[in-house]
């Protein structure tokens, strides 16, 4: 299926029938993410008196009971509700449909090397994401499809399908990436890390206040007018994937939680020239 689209002043058209996911598929029996080291995502079949939820061992049908730590076990996303006493769902905040998106690559680079700053006291083998790559990367992007950005980081290896964060520290944002990202109007911010914060920082999730523009150190978020800005966390951009402009479709479970697993899956865009639009979407 061919869309038509306007975004801003200009014209595109994208095959919705060949998206791409770029959440990290959670196998239950085989190699998974992980982040602070918490237990493995599982699933086990359902038993109880007679039924056996698995065809293998005699029952009719599978039924599997799954336990996971979204945040921790894979690709998902996430609302203001991770840091706030008040429990806003992510459920509530995401809303349906696509998204004008931004995928750039950066090379994060060694922190005691550069002159970003964090809000703790930089230790060697630190690496962040800075707002100097970022701003490099977003020099000649659509200010039109920057309501969500994409993060790649480089080198990009298939091992970030699988890797254990607690014994190999991931980049995370700098203080000044993550109001550079803000300037820019990002609403949904997507990343190949596990948080945008650097794991042990004592808990103060500098970067994800910034970000929910939530005073550091608070936790009081008014219910009735929050942000409504979005983190994916624990994504995978295949290499094939190239950098700039992208439709974003960004699903996730109905979990009514602060995050929830999720697929985000983007879409090509290619802007149609001396074509006059007649419709929103177009089959073919």
């Amino acid at each position: 299926m061919n869309a038509r689209i306007r975004i801003g002043e200009r014209e595109y058209t994208a095959d919705l029938a060949n998206g791409r996911s770029i959440a990290i598929p959670l196998h239950f029996d085989g190699p998974q993410p992980n982040a602070y080291g918490v237990p493995r995502a599982t699933s086990r079949h359902y038993e109880e008196g007679g039924f056996i939820g698995d065809t293998r061992l005699g029952g009719g049908c599978n039924f599997e009971t799954v336990t996971l730590t979204p945040h921790c076990n894979g690709t998902h996303t996430e609302c203001v509700g991770h840091i706030a006493h008040e429990r806003i769902a992510v459920d509530s905040v995401l809303q349906p449909g696509l998204l004008p998106a931004t995928i750039v690559s950066v090379t994060p680079e060694e922190a005691m090397h550069s002159p970003e700053s964090y809000a703790l006291v930089k230790e060697e083998e630190d690496r962040i994401i800075t707002s100097a790559a970022l701003q490099q990367a977003l020099a000649d992007a659509d200010p039109a499809f920057l309501e969500a950005l994409i993060i790649r980081t480089l080198p990009n290896d298939r091992a970030k399908r699988s890797r254990q964060y607690a014994n190999e520290p991931a980049p995370f944002l700098s203080i000044e990436a993550i109001h550079a990202v803000n300037a820019l109007g990002v609403e949904h911010l997507l990343a190949d890390i596990p948080s945008l914060d650097r794991a042990s920082d004592e808990g103060r999730l500098s970067a994800h206040h910034l970000f929910w523009e939530v005073e550091q150190g608070s936790h009081d978020v008014n219910p009735a007018r929050h942000s409504m800005r979005t983190v994916t966390e624990l994504i995978f951009v295949p290499d094939d994937i190239p950098d700039g402009r992208c439709l974003l479709d960004l699903q996730i479970a109905p979990f009514v939680a602060d995050a929830a697993p999720s697929r985000p899956v983007v879409f090509a865009v290619r802007e149609t020239v001396g074509r006059e639009m007649t419709g929103h979407t177009e089959r073919k």
